[in-house]
């Protein structure tokens, strides 16, 4: 849970660490482009340091050409660790990072002591531009030769291998961008630092201040050899800050400050933009990289994420309103809080949405069954039912109610006049247990077609759900 105040803002020391980590999306591919990979001389020499100490050229102009072409996803960057996902030749891309030692405090103290000194070089950094003083002060910024240690999840043992040489071309594109990248490699978010150096100012503006004072203020006069004035007692006793001034250099008294607020409060406010369109459909997340000893199946998380992606566009979708500049309808959500068994169902079913048992469905219902405590043929049953007709049809595979007079009573009528067989009722079932078919009657006034082995009393899902009972069970005889 998110630590907050109890105003309902977070605490300082979780805003610092949300500084301290910043996700970049994939870089667009470089169609054409050749020459210097860096456009920045920061950017250059990060990548000299990867090249001074790269023992292979090939696996670098590999890399090199893995950047250009866009094959580096999403890149994360914390203190001391770059993270991506590079997509090679196999199916699943791989897990490559860069490494590099964070600055002690005392290094940081050192560095801001200097910025805050040279207000050129602030200025330089909020500019998004690296002072070439700062870099060459006694605290060394950019890596040096050694300094950047890659990883890869890929077979390839090389150092670097062309995975975590991509991610390296491609961090010197956002180093061009923005230097405080380098700055949170090195251990301290851009916000962090910011507020430090604001800090620092203050300090050295305070400071400054009172200098100034001491040495423009003159005290009292004396007359020579006479005793001190009680006025130049007195002057002895106060803060050089304080000390009388000629009136005439004395400032005009401001009135009292306004509530920021207040003067707000009735500012127009422009209208909110349009919302962006909505997609035609849901997108795909990356696909993640195979690893050794993580927690997480990475094809389980990687469907678990598509399915939220669907079900956000799902609620997307009924929200928006039928036409544009409409007003927006008071709707359900089209995905309503389940229970952990039937939301365990709904992903199965939509985990492998085809009927047919393969080997990766068999495997998939044995770990549901044992993680339920139910039989593997029962989560298949249950699987079939959700595809039959989603909540309501899990409901109806082990419940039974009495419907009202109307629509279940008609419905006998209505199939002896299409000529089909003739169902004996029994709560919301019309069955043949001669024949193995029988049709459920849902709460939303659907027929749900079950069937089994003649003479048993072993029923499935069988086919979609139909409004109309003459449908449902034509169908159901058709199979």
């Amino acid at each position: 849970m998110t630590p907050r105040t109890p105003s309902g803002r977070r605490t300082p020391a979780h805003a610092a660490a949300a500084d301290r980590s910043r996700t970049f999306p994939p870089l667009p591919a470089r169609t054409g482009a050749r020459g210097l990979f860096a456009a920045s001389w920061w950017g250059s020499a990060w990548l000299d340091a990867l090249e001074t100490t790269a023992l292979d050229s090939a696996r670098l102009a590999r890399g090199r050409t893995y950047a250009r072409d866009g094959h580096v996803d999403t890149i994360n960057v914390t203190p001391g660790r770059v993270i991506a996902t590079v997509r090679g030749s196999r199916p699943r891309p791989y897990s490559a990072e860069i490494r590099l030692r964070t600055l002690s405090d005392q290094e940081w103290d050192t560095l801001l002591d200097a910025i805050a000194a040279e207000p050129a070089q602030l200025a330089a950094l909020l500019a998004k531009k690296l002072p070439s003083a700062l870099a060459d002060s006694d605290v060394r910024l950019l890596p040096g030769p050694g300094d950047l240690v890659p990883r890869c999840s890929c077979p390839d043992h090389g150092r670097p291998c062309k995975h975590a040489a991509a991610l390296c071309f491609q961090v010197a594109r956002l180093l061009d961008a923005d230097p405080f990248v380098l700055l949170l490699m090195r251990g301290r978010g851009e916000r962090e630092l910011l507020d430090q150096l604001s800090r620092r100012n203050a300090a050295l503006t305070a400071r400054e201040s009172r200098a100034y004072t001491r040495r423009d203020t003159a005290p009292p006069s004396r007359s020579p050899g006479g005793p001190v004035s009680e006025a130049a007692g007195e002057w002895d006793a106060v803060a050089p800050a304080t000390a009388p001034q000629d009136a005439a250099a004395q400032p005009e008294a401001t009135g009292p400050g306004v509530l920021a607020r207040a003067v707000l409060a009735d500012r127009p406010r422009p209208p909110l933009p349009p919302p962006v369109p909505l997609p035609a459909q849901a997108g795909r997340p990356p696909v993640l990289p195979d690893g050794d000893g993580l927690p997480f199946d990475p094809e389980t998380l990687t469907f678990l994420a598509a399915d939220a992606a669907d079900r956000a566009h799902a609620c997307l979708a009924a929200a928006a309103p039928a036409h544009p500049g409409g007003a927006r309808p008071a709707r359900r959500s089209p995905f309503p809080d389940l229970p952990p068994w039937e939301d365990a169902v709904r992903l199965a079913a939509t985990a492998h949405p085809t009927a047919g048992l393969t080997s990766a469905t068999r495997a998939l219902y044995r770990d549901l069954a044992a993680a339920t405590g139910r039989a593997p043929a029962d989560v298949a049953r249950s699987v079939a039912a959700w595809r039959q007709g989603g909540p309501e049809g899990l409901t109806l595979l082990d419940t039974t109610w009495n419907p009202p007079a109307g629509d279940f009573d008609r419905a006998r009528s209505a199939l002896l006049a299409a000529d089909l067989p003739a169902l004996r009722p029994r709560h919301n079932h019309l069955t043949d247990p001669e024949r193995g078919i029988q049709l459920r009657f849902g709460h939303d006034n659907r027929w749900y077609p079950y069937e089994a082995e003649p003479g048993t009393d072993d029923w499935w899902p069988t086919g979609p759900a139909d409004p109309d009972p003459v449908g449902a069970l034509t169908t159901l005889l058709a199979r």
